[in-house]
């Protein structure tokens, strides 16, 4: 029992740092895994990765003129990564380019030109502070903001639920039947920065769109339901910041690129053992094979 209690519970009883990296680590899953979950539906993963770069120049021009300064740097981040949504938006729809590839220019120049902002002022630190965040550095501040960010996602969630379900599963049917169709998807794409910019601070530009799709992806192979995929993404995503933040403890690891190497881990697996994973769908039609 002692062993179990220094190695699970003792970082985060003895250590106020601890405390406030797993409390915003798991107000940043409840937020971020269901809107991965919906990013995943619609087939737009690769956007939230998109976007999770988007908003690097914003947050750089807010570290250029204000240092660490987390309210310079999140609405710096919230408008760049706005300006690209509705610039590539704008692309695909006044031009002969996809959405996708529109987003990936956007972002590749966005990562760019962070990382050269960055570099103007800042040191290798700075950098790295920017891209990979500091869980174990959150301070007071920094937790209110990501908990706005996740009473603002779960209040539009609930508000717009069936919307959102329905735009995934049958786009052209509330089309038919709404006009809610449009005004979601830019809801939904406000939902995706804000919680890509309460990510930043914790786990940095680069890896926080990973506690977004990484456990939603998992879920998807234990349930087809969209409610219990969100409740089961957010556990796992729980699960994954308690595991990676004791790794980063005992192990002397970063505590960022920890929590999502968790996260994978949850996702493989998924994979392999999940009912609708890889060995669970090989199962099946032998077994009806030899019925």
């Amino acid at each position: 029992m002692d062993l179990l209690y220094a190695a699970l519970l003792a970082p985060f009883v003895d250590f106020a740092f601890m405390q406030r990296a797993l409390a915003g680590a798991l107000l940043l899953a409840l937020s971020a895994a269901p809107v991965g979950v919906f990013l995943m539906l619609r087939r737009m993963s690769l956007t939230g990765d998109a976007m999770s770069h988007a908003i690097l120049p914003g947050v750089a021009v807010g570290f250029l003129f204000y240092g660490l300064d987390l309210v310079p740097m999140t609405i710096g981040g919230l408008v760049a990564g706005v300006l690209v949504a509705l610039g590539a938006g704008a692309v695909s729809r006044l031009t002969v380019q996809h959405e996708d590839a529109s987003l990936a220019a956007f972002y590749l120049i966005s990562l760019a030109l962070g990382v050269l902002i960055v570099s103007l002022r800042g040191s290798n630190v700075d950098l790295m502070h920017v891209l990979f965040g500091t869980v174990l550095a959150l301070d007071d501040a920094s937790l209110v903001l990501i908990g706005g960010v996740t009473l603002v996602t779960l209040a539009a969630l609930a508000l717009f639920w069936r919307a959102l379900v329905a735009e995934c599963l049958d786009p052209l049917f509330l089309r038919s039947v709404s006009r809610l169709g449009p005004p979601v998807h830019f809801v939904f794409l406000g939902l995706v920065v804000l919680n890509l910019v309460g990510a930043f601070q914790a786990l940095g530009t680069l890896l926080a769109v990973g506690l977004m799709m990484l456990p939603a992806a998992a879920a998807r192979f234990w349930t087809s339901r969209v409610a219990s995929m969100c409740l089961l993404a957010a556990a796992l995503g729980a699960l994954a910041c308690v595991a990676g933040l004791l790794l980063s403890y005992h192990a002397g690891l970063p505590s960022g690129p920890a929590i999502i190497l968790a996260a994978g881990v949850a996702y493989i697996v998924s994979i392999l053992a999940g009912p609708r994973g890889a060995i669970a769908s090989r199962v099946r039609p032998l077994a009806h094979q030899a019925a």
